[in-house]
């Protein structure tokens, strides 16, 4: 389990990279989310697109319909509601539909108040917790078998540079992330022998989402990149093998500001 050296090589996905392939992406209507189940859907994949507001979930169920051939589904679902018996809902309706699950990001979160833990609130801090650590852990083991279906899977989770230093008044965002790089790190280590499973954390660094906007109210959005910019590596862990490059160890830490294939 290792960060990538750099190198000058960028990666470049083939058309036909998710042909057949099914992925679940959560916060899938806004921001991240939203740019990768468009990504993933054109170059052949089908989204299972899981998000907490229905509007933006069409909308960009919408954009897949008009622009691709592809599969995708919506699954409203607000994670700090997510329970077992909504995960079993969920595998059930994956296996009816798909069989079997090539890879799942769990890349929704929410922010939480930016406050010293000291007078930090308690019911903030159960939420956050929820949304950004029990659920992915949730639906990971949910899901997990059905990820074990697939010829080979991914699994990734989106994580932040406060999610590997720890900086005053993050809060629960910044132990949660700490808590689901933790919760990788595990997995990485439990699924290593088989091979079938490669799990990854990838820290976006500075994007332009409404989360970015949340926490820095003063910054130029026009400053930091799009959700576009990290794509690449998105589309570069998910593809597997498929896209004939060696994959980064199992359990790696990302950087999509300076990753590079080792």
């Amino acid at each position: 389990m290792t960060a990538l050296d750099t190198t000058d090589w960028r990666f470049e996905p083939n058309s036909d990279l998710f042909e057949n392939r099914t992925i679940l992406v959560t916060g899938a209507g806004d921001g991240i989310g939203a740019t990768l189940a468009r990504t993933i859907a054109q170059l052949g994949g089908n989204v299972v697109l899981l998000g907490r507001t229905r509007q933006k979930l069409e909308t960009v169920f919408d954009w897949i319909e008009a622009n691709t051939e592809t599969q995708a589904v919506i699954v409203p679902c607000d994670l700090a509601e997510l329970n077992l018996d909504s995960v079993n809902a969920l595998s059930d309706a994956i296996a009816d539909t798909y069989g079997h699950l090539d890879g799942l990001v769990h890349n929704a979160s929410i922010l939480g108040p930016r406050l010293p833990i000291a007078h930090y609130p308690h019911d903030a801090w159960l939420k956050v917790m929820q949304v950004n650590v029990n659920a992915p852990f949730m639906l990971t083991q949910g899901l997990f078998h059905l990820l074990d279906k697939a010829p080979e899977a991914s699994v990734v989770y989106v994580s932040s540079s406060v999610g590997r230093e720890g900086r005053a008044y993050w809060g629960a965002y910044s132990a949660s992330k700490f808590a689901l790089e933790g919760l990788s790190q595990i997995l990485a280590d439990e699924t290593e022998q088989a091979g079938k499973i490669h799990v990854y954390s990838v820290n976006p660094g500075a994007t332009r989402t409404a989360m970015r906007a949340s926490a820095y109210p003063n910054e130029d959005p026009q400053t930091v990149p799009e959700p576009t910019a990290h794509m690449d590596l998105f589309t570069y862990l998910l593809g597997g093998l498929k896209h004939g490059e060696p994959l980064p160890e199992t359990g790696s830490q990302l950087d999509a500001r300076t990753w590079r294939k080792a």
